[in-house]
């Protein structure tokens, strides 16, 4: 068979809101990988994959080991991983890339495939409004907020992470209103002005969107798998959202 589609998905957050239930969902995932392999040329991890993540000098958030596994699986037979830190895992560095062989993105890119150009990204601090949290995010970005981080136990740490996290969940709506106040439809709006694409991947607002931007782009966002288990993949030029059936 063929492989020759582009899978996108994100917000799976690994390691909520318990083991129990992370798991659950974590081999659910792992099942859905392996079914795409089959024709995948390419996957996307737009964000927020993990609840948390950290890596200290030696020492790596614990549990994941089916989708880590599985993600080596697929980059030793060939197939291309992209990870893009979203505001949950934004503490990612190099350990996944050495030992999973996965390629860690940090900031939006442009790809193109199957005939058409595709801006992806997390989606956090994109866009007008949202001023505290990109207040924030530059301080949680800072070498000097990370390296005190690291002086903290990683139990002490990861408790405190996690609980923050959770907060951060609660408070931001996962809810669609109208394209007029949806800050990522905007973002993609003002884009689209300057460097003209076809579509735009995002994540982060749990919330599975497609709307056209204008007569050419669309934007797309990944949803999530907590609640929507939604994703989506480019087949013959054409960017489509779909829902996993469980």
């Amino acid at each position: 068979m063929t492989k020759d589609k582009i899978y996108f998905a994100s917000d799976f957050h690994l390691g909520s809101p318990n083991l129990e239930e992370s798991h659950k969902r974590e081999k659910l995932i792992v099942q859905w990988l392996t079914e795409i392999e089959k024709d995948a040329k390419a996957i996307y991890l737009v964000g927020d994959i993990f609840d948390f993540w950290f890596e200290y000098k030696k020492v790596i958030p614990k549990g994941f080991v089916r989708f880590l596994g599985k993600l080596a699986e697929l980059t030793d037979n060939g197939i291309a991983v992209h990870f893009f830190v979203g505001n949950h895992d934004l503490w990612m560095q190099d350990y996944l890339e050495k030992e999973v062989g996965i390629t860690v993105h940090h900031k939006n890119i442009t790809i193109r495939e199957g005939g058409k150009a595709i801006f992806i990204g997390h989606g956090d601090g994109l866009g007008k409004g949202d001023y505290f949290y990109k207040f924030l995010r530059k301080i949680f970005t800072s070498k000097i907020c990370q390296w005190t981080f690291a002086r903290l136990h990683p139990n002490f740490a990861f408790s405190l992470a996690h609980t923050w996290s959770k907060s951060g969940r609660k408070s931001k709506g996962a809810s669609f209103i109208s394209n007029e106040k949806e800050i990522l439809y905007g973002y993609c709006k003002e884009q689209q002005s300057i460097n003209p694409v076809d579509y735009y991947v995002f994540g982060h607002r749990h919330f599975p969107l497609e709307l056209k931007v204008d007569e050419k782009a669309t934007y797309i966002n990944t949803g999530d798998w907590l609640q929507h288990y939604t994703y989506a993949v480019l087949d013959n030029g054409k960017l489509e959202l779909k829902t996993y059936s469980k």
